[in-house]
């Protein structure tokens, strides 16, 4: 017999739920199995922090005297560029666009590049931003310039809106050439030189949900210290891989699109960072509460390390000529060993994850729940799945 959200809500309000973090239920399964889980335990709490380049916020900063039209001219906050095809007083600054006295050398490996996370990291530390902004001029907006610093505070609304987090699963890279490269997986030691990888694997939301039954439109959840939502599958989202019998897939899936108020959020968990050779992004915690609905839920969320497999990917050829070809296959327990072996050689490993920040997301999430601040919802709408048809397609290049 299943349980609704209504009857798990109910038990959280009456103080009868039974609410672990993932490793805690890793634990229960070990010693009382599925079946028990099923009627015992009704939510998981996972989480997942780590580089997310395809994130940014949209800011309103309210109008200059007299009126400036932000929108059409150019907009500079810490002299990194911003977007300015929006109405006058609105814009979007993206966690990899670069402060432009760094455009210069944007072809050269760098030891830091500051861009758009770091702008987002500061306003939310309670740092100014300097502002910067140059229009046509209007009648109804004749001010041409304008320079201030900013506050979170004094910015009427922020919000947090990333078209593409949380990724299920993601590749293994390395490195074949003879020369070291720079990447978005880290820097690639030549010759087969190092591995990383990037997933908070057995505690990352869309691994326990690997169907999305339970993550989908309008699901609350841990985003960046605050509460937010994901509001639509997230771009590249492409369920038609080839999969596990557990229902996770081998190879980078689905992804979630999410949004929240960035007032609410915390610097310990939207952190600016820089990648040398390639460029800024932000470091975005998110954290979700799986509802255990019935036996299904209960296996999926039981998923450990060993049981999710990634693909080994060259990164210095095979990935930028989108060519689909693998090194091979490694599950998650032997790349947090430290060590795995590719072509019959033994390659050190590292994360650019933090496993622990994820820990403590799902710890923070389950005393949200206990304490009915955090409360669990049935999606408005499923994201597509499994033979739905949705793909991601290669980008198709036209010559006129």
């Amino acid at each position: 017999m299943g349980k609704t959200y209504d009857e798990i809500n109910a038990r959280i309000e009456s103080g009868d739920a039974v609410v672990l973090t993932k490793e805690e239920y890793i634990t229960f399964i070990e010693k009382n199995g599925v079946s028990r889980a099923t009627r015992e335990v009704d939510v998981v709490t996972t989480g997942t922090f780590g580089p997310m380049c395809s994130s940014g916020a949209f800011l309103n900063f309210g109008h200059s005297k007299p009126r400036i039209k932000l929108g059409g001219g150019t907009i500079l906050l810490n002299d990194v560029p911003a977007y300015a095809g929006l109405a006058a007083t609105d814009t979007y600054i993206g966690a990899t666009a670069v402060r432009i006295d760094d455009n210069s050398r944007v072809k050269q490996p760098s030891s830091f590049r500051y861009g758009g996370g770091h702008v987002i990291h500061d306003l939310i530390a309670g740092r100014e931003a300097k502002l910067t902004a140059r229009a046509y001029g209007t009648d109804c907006y004749p001010r041409r310039e304008l320079e201030t610093w900013v506050r979170l505070e004094d910015i009427n609304d922020a919000i947090l809106c990333n078209p593409r987090n949380a990724y299920q699963n993601y590749n293994c890279a390395v490195n074949l050439s003879n020369r070291t490269i720079y990447t978005y997986m880290g820097v690639l030691k030549p010759h087969l030189g190092n591995a990383t990888y990037c997933s908070a694997a057995q505690l990352s939301p869309l691994l326990n949900d690997p169907l999305f039954r339970t993550i989908g439109i309008g699901t609350r959840i841990f985003l960046g210290g605050g509460i937010g939502y994901v509001f639509s599958q997230g771009t590249q989202h492409n369920p038609e891989v080839r999969r596990s019998k557990n229902g996770t897939p081998r190879m980078p899936a689905g992804t979630l699109a999410v949004c929240g108020d960035l007032k609410q959020m915390s610097a310990d968990w939207l952190v600016g960072a820089s990648f040398l050779g390639y460029g800024p992004t932000l470091k975005v915690g998110i954290g979700a509460a799986i509802p255990i609905l019935d036996g299904e839920m209960a296996q999926f969320a039981s998923v450990k390390d060993e049981d999710i497999i990634t693909q080994i990917v060259d990164y210095s050829d095979s990935y930028p000529q989108c060519n689909p070809g693998s090194l091979g296959e490694v599950d998650y327990g032997t790349l947090k060993s430290g060590r795995i072996e590719v072509e019959g050689k033994d390659v050190p490993t590292s994360a650019l994850s933090s496993y622990k920040k994820a820990v403590e997301i799902s710890r923070i999430l389950k005393s949200w729940i206990l304490s009915e601040k955090f409360r669990l919802e049935r999606p408005l709408a499923q994201l597509p799945g499994p033979g739905s048809g949705h793909i991601f397609k290669p980008l198709k290049e036209v010559r006129k």
